[in-house]
Formats: structure tokens, C-alpha cells, sequence
């Protein structure tokens, strides 16, 4: 049987329509989706195993705050060829005011810019560029996955019954006492789309049970949202 990362080699996907195949893993807290598709993402590579993701984690220092760039590091660790693209070249100190960044903002602004003036030193690949659908989707037609990250509050996905809050990423059995905030950073794997009905897939570590799919404009909206930087990881199965 072959691994969803060789069957993307062997049978080019249409340009067209694209649905790679990779496992959804949910997320166990509040805070860690971004983990949760980086383990997507090295699982789809076969590139995943647990002790050494742990002790990746433990390595890098991640806590229960985690960048984009920590993303990128994580996947550099791994050995993995990757493309970080983002607005700002560092923390937008514009985000200390935003209820969502104000808890870890003073801690961890100087650890995430020096992470940033590291990167090339570090062989992490950092780009300050826009990026359009269209690349995504030649990136997405080629087999290769990308994490992204988007205000939750926007994205709405149009195959579940119901539009996902941000409390629902906390533990299960855990009581959630909401508040619509203006922006809450979610991290989610793109997996495909279907140009002829204008849909992106992608997996919601929010969830452990499905591939999601929102229109195109949807999907600009929640990953252009102001607190994003527009960040894109994009990840090749070349690695």
C-alpha cells in the first residue's frame, strides 16, 4: 500500500481538482494546532514519530505559545523543505493591543524576532512576500501540503453543521466561557481545492474526524484577517 506522500508522486493530481490525502490529528488544548498540523504534516511525509517529536518540542523550547516561525523551525529540525511567507519580518507590535496577543506579548516578542533575525543562520527559510491563491494552488496540484494561519472567527466551513467557535479548541469536559473576540489565531492544513466549485480543503485540528472546505473567498478573508501577517507554510514532499 503506498503512503499518501507516494501516491501524490505517482499520480499527479488534475489541476483542476486536488484532495491529498493527509491524516487529520487533532489538537489537545487551546494552544497547540499549530503542533497538531505540524504532526499532519510529518505524518503525510512519514516523517512522524512521537518520541522525536516530543523531544523536538522539548529541543526548541516550544511552549503554549506558538508562532509561525516556530513551525518552521520545528519543520527544519525534521530535515523537511519548507517556505515561510509572511507580511512582517518579525512581531507587528500593532498586535500588542489585541486581546488575543496581549497575555504572551511582552515575554515573547524578543524571543520570536530573534528567532526571525536567526533564521538564515539556522537554514530556515523566510520570506517577506504575497502570496495568491493561485500559487497555493500550483503548490497544493503538486502534492505538497502548506500550514496557514487564519482568524477562526472568519473561517466558516461549509460542510459542517455548525460554524466552529473558538472554545471548542479547548479540552474536552473543559468549561468554556465565550466571548466573540475580533481575531483568534488558528493554524489549519491545506489539502486541496476544486476550481470548478471555488472550494479549498483543509484540515481543522479543531476536529478529528474530517476534511473541511470553505469557498475561496472565505478562505482569503480568514487568512488576510489582521493578525495573520498573512503567514503560509508552505511544505514540499521533496524532503
Amino acid at each position: 500500500m503506498k503512503s499518501p506522500k507516494e501516491a501524490a508522486d505517482s499520480e499527479p493530481p488534475s489541476a483542476d481538482y486536488v484532495q491529498l490525502q493527509v491524516p487529520v490529528i487533532q489538537q489537545l488544548y487551546h494552544w497547540d494546532c499549530g503542533l497538531a498540523c505540524s504532526r499532519m504534516a510529518l505524518q503525510y511525509l512519514n516523517h512522524l514519530n512521537d518520541e522525536e517529536f516530543q523531544k523536538a518540542i522539548q529541543e526548541l523550547r516550544l511552549t503554549k505559545s506558538i508562532w509561525t516561525i516556530d513551525l518552521a523551525y520545528l519543520m527544519r529540525h525534521f530535515g523537511v523543505k519548507h517556505r515561510f511567507c509572511t507580511q512582517t519580518l518579525g512581531v507587528d507590535k500593532g498586535y500588542k493591543n489585541q486581546s488575543f496577543y496581549r497575555k504572551h506579548f511582552d515575554t515573547e516578542e524578543n524571543r520570536v524576532n530573534q528567532l526571525f533575525a536567526q533564521a538564515k543562520a539556522s537554514k530556515v527559510l523566510v520570506e517577506k512576500c504575497t502570496v495568491t491563491v493561485q500559487d497555493i494552488q500550483e503548490h497544493l496540484s503538486q502534492g505538497h501540503v502548506a500550514i496557514v494561519l487564519v482568524n477562526a472567527v472568519l473561517l466558516l466551513c461549509e460542510l459542517c453543521s455548525s460554524p466552529v467557535k473558538y472554545c471548542c479548541f479547548l479540552p474536552i469536559g473543559q468549561k468554556c466561557f465565550c466571548r466573540n473576540p475580533d481575531y483568534q489565531g488558528h493554524f489549519i492544513v491545506l489539502c486541496g481545492y476544486n476550481k470548478a466549485s471555488g472550494s479549498v480543503y483543509y484540515n481543522n485540528p479543531a476536529y478529528a474526524d474530517r476534511t473541511c472546505s470553505t469557498s475561496i473567498s472565505n478562505f482569503e478573508e480568514a487568512r488576510t484577517s489582521y493578525g495573520t501577517d498573512e503567514d503560509i507554510l508552505f511544505i514540499y514532499t521533496d524532503s
